[in-house]
């Protein structure tokens, strides 16, 4: 490979987009700071080929990467990313489309041997019998310039995420799995991901779950306000006000300045710059009618009858695993057949490969369309 390409120019951005449109698939990275911001920094962007890799400086480039995201959005182009989120998440807010389609090895990962939501460095590690280091793990990437070390360590982000998406996709071919996560890498390109409304902040509320319908009104009103108050400034959501004191303030419901002052932590700086507005809120909660949260019953204990049904579904699914040559939680943990057997709409084993391979095959089991017998074989099935 090539030396490390370093784009800080509008002119040496345009010839590196003209390399990068014939290429079939692109490994890209981001480096972010979001610890003051609500909004994503977008600090270093790189992306690699088998024949070259290149370090993109966006700070330098700021208004100047139209061409590069008309490519990042060209859906005739693979983007092989690891846990492809808040990359996403930047290219959806810069660009205002989604880079599809997109190739994730960390969903890869587990259907080759590996354990579920494994980080970059077991792969690098696993595949190529390198071992990254660690020294810029807490770098500030918007900070310029950037040594050649911190440039080498972000370019190797990507140098072997190229290297690893070729091992994967051999290997998947040779298993007749390259088609299994279609489904996984279509859904990471939902909106729904990445731009959340703000009337629904308040689902993401910690402990919202211990409310009543009416303290979940008021809670909804002040994370709405929260999420807008965050966007408009640039800021992170705690720095507003933090959830914790959301949840006081829903609970205790004061509505003078007097009242909020009183709530713990809740500082004079905060009621002073923004008391009356959320005792304002905190009102206007009062008179919405109560909300509700659909809550996740806890499993109880469960009877005899039922464990052994949990057993014989985990049989199957432990026979399908060594079929494939899976580790069976991966395929199902005994949560999923839980919540299979619950009819969650949210089980696992109900989408993608999963459904394919081991979840109708529950599903018609419980219906009774298929029946289990043993001999000196093992276990069959029969419809």
């Amino acid at each position: 490979m090539n030396d490390i390409q370093f784009i800080d120019t509008a002119d040496d951005l345009h010839t590196l987009c003209q390399e990068m449109k014939q290429a079939a698939w692109l490994a890209i990275d981001t480096e972010f700071l979001r610890e003051k911001t609500y909004y994503p920094k977008f600090c270093l962007l790189q992306i690699a080929t088998l024949d070259w890799v290149a370090c993109i400086d966006p700070i330098a480039l700021e208004g100047q990467m139209d061409e590069l995201f008309s490519i990042i959005n060209d859906p005739a182009i693979i983007k092989v990313l690891h846990s492809c989120r808040q990359d996403v998440e930047i290219f959806y807010q810069l660009s205002g489309k989604l880079p599809g389609p997109i190739y994730d090895t960390q969903l890869v990962a587990p259907l080759l041997g590996y354990q579920e939501n494994p980080g970059y460095a077991m792969l690098v590690s696993g595949f190529l019998n390198i071992n990254l280091s660690k020294t810029h793990t807490r770098t500030d990437w918007s900070q310029r310039p950037l040594s050649a070390e911190q440039i080498q360590y972000a370019a190797d982000d990507v140098i072997y995420l190229g290297k690893i998406y070729c091992m994967m996709q051999d290997q998947l071919k040779k298993l007749g799995r390259e088609n299994w996560l279609n489904d996984d890498f279509e859904q990471l390109l939902n909106p729904d991901l990445y731009d959340i409304p703000a009337e629904k902040a308040w689902l993401k509320i910690r402990g919202k779950n211990k409310l009543t319908g009416k303290q979940l009104a008021i809670v909804q009103v002040l994370a709405e306000w929260r999420e807008e108050a965050a966007k408009r400034s640039d800021k992170p959501k705690n720095w507003i006000v933090r959830d914790e004191h959301i949840m006081d303030m829903s609970k205790l419901q004061p509505t003078t300045v007097q009242a909020l002052a009183k709530i713990r932590g809740v500082t004079d700086g905060f009621v002073k710059r923004r008391g009356a507005k959320v005792c304002e809120l905190i009102k206007k909660g009062q008179n919405l009618p109560p909300l509700q949260v659909k809550v996740k019953l806890k499993s109880g204990k469960k009877t005899q009858p039922q464990e052994a049904v949990l057993d014989i579904l985990g049989g199957v699914v432990r026979l399908r695993a060594a079929e494939n040559s899976l580790n069976p939680i991966i395929l199902a943990t005994r949560k999923d057949l839980e919540a299979l057997i619950e009819g969650s709409d949210e089980c696992a084993l109900l989408s993608s490969w999963r459904y394919s391979m081991v979840g109708e095959e529950l599903q018609r089991i419980l219906q009774g369309k298929i029946s289990l017998s043993v001999n000196n074989q093992g276990v069959s099935l029969h419809e």
